[in-house]
């Protein structure tokens, strides 16, 4: 009997310090978000610089904004202008003078929010960490402006920020991929290594909706797992790290991951969940849907599975 209750008792010591280990693991890998009330005390720190990436880009004006926050246009600021489709990402050159026309410097604190579930947000997140700045100093407000107007107010004032001198780094070439590489890696060769990774909503994923693109469907061989089932719609936070392990169950965290949206936002914020669970290898599709779905002469899958029929064989 004796015995019986010392092993309950180390089995009931190490649950607990599994569940600590665990919990002291999670807070780690997304020590990058930060709630209001962490903003609110920083937010007057001359180095902090706060970012906002609405949905709809005139409710910086008209709602307003969080107090000292430069707006961030989405498609104009985080795209290739120039480029077709415009939602490839900018070249260094033209992030850093955005960059620096927002006041940003290299010891700069970036907080970075949006009304999107952090998925517009992640854009911003995911091309610092391109460029190679200091993500030690990048944060996310998890909540947005749904957590930062529960207690607080907006601003409609304008903000207007001195230039900052930010210098950023080459694009980091393991952080990207193009068209040629999907083709080449997952549709031709079906390297075992690399996993390719449907962001989007699943009726997108299956063509019965199309949105952003002539065509509707997936690249064949891809998995699909929304982002956004990370993220709690009505309180737009972020759910608990064991949720969002089970999410992303499927892929162990030995492939190589490539992953894509229709625009590069969901697919950034799946970027931004898997590297908080500790996936080392995590790769952006420079275009996305944006680029297959449009380009006619590349394959594509309509239903729930990778492959179809000519696919499978």
């Amino acid at each position: 009997m004796q015995f019986l209750k010392v092993a309950r008792l180390f089995r009931w010591t190490l649950g607990m310090l599994l569940a600590v280990f665990w919990l002291n693991a999670s807070a780690a890998g997304r020590d990058f978000l930060v709630d209001a009330d962490w903003l609110a005390k920083n937010l007057n720190d001359p180095k902090v610089v706060v970012l906002e990436v609405r949905y709809h880009p005139h409710r910086y004006f008209t709602i307003g904004h969080i107090p000292g926050a430069v707006q961030v246009q989405r498609f104009k600021d985080l795209g290739d202008n120039h480029a077709i489709p415009t939602m490839r990402f900018p070249s260094r050159e033209a992030f850093q003078a955005t960059l620096r026309g927002w006041g940003v410097n290299n010891d700069s604190t970036v907080v970075v929010y949006d009304d999107s579930v952090t998925a517009l947000a992640s854009r911003v997140y995911f091309l610092l960490d391109l460029y190679g700045f200091d993500m030690k100093r990048v944060k996310v407000l998890n909540g947005g402006t749904v957590e930062w107007s529960a207690f607080n107010e907006l601003s409609k004032d304008k903000v207007a920020k001195k230039p900052g001198k930010v210098t950023l780094k080459l694009a980091k070439k393991n952080l990207l991929v193009e068209w040629t590489d999907v083709y080449s890696d997952v549709v031709s060769r079906r390297d075992p290594n690399v996993i390719l990774l449907d962001a989007r909503p699943a009726d997108m994923y299956s063509g019965k909706v199309i949105a952003h693109s002539v065509r509707g469907g997936h690249i064949p061989g891809a998995v699909s797992i929304v982002s956004l089932n990370g993220a709690d719609g009505q309180s737009q936070t972020w759910i608990s790290a064991e949720g969002l392990a089970g999410l992303y169950a499927s892929l162990p965290k030995d492939k190589t991951i490539y992953a894509y949206c229709h625009d590069g936002f969901r697919s950034s914020l799946a970027y931004m969940q898997l590297k908080s669970l500790g996936y080392k290898d995590v790769r952006m599709y420079n275009g996305g849907w944006g680029d297959w779905g449009n380009n006619l002469t590349l394959p594509v899958v309509e239903g729930e599975e990778p492959y179809d029929e000519a696919f499978k064989l």
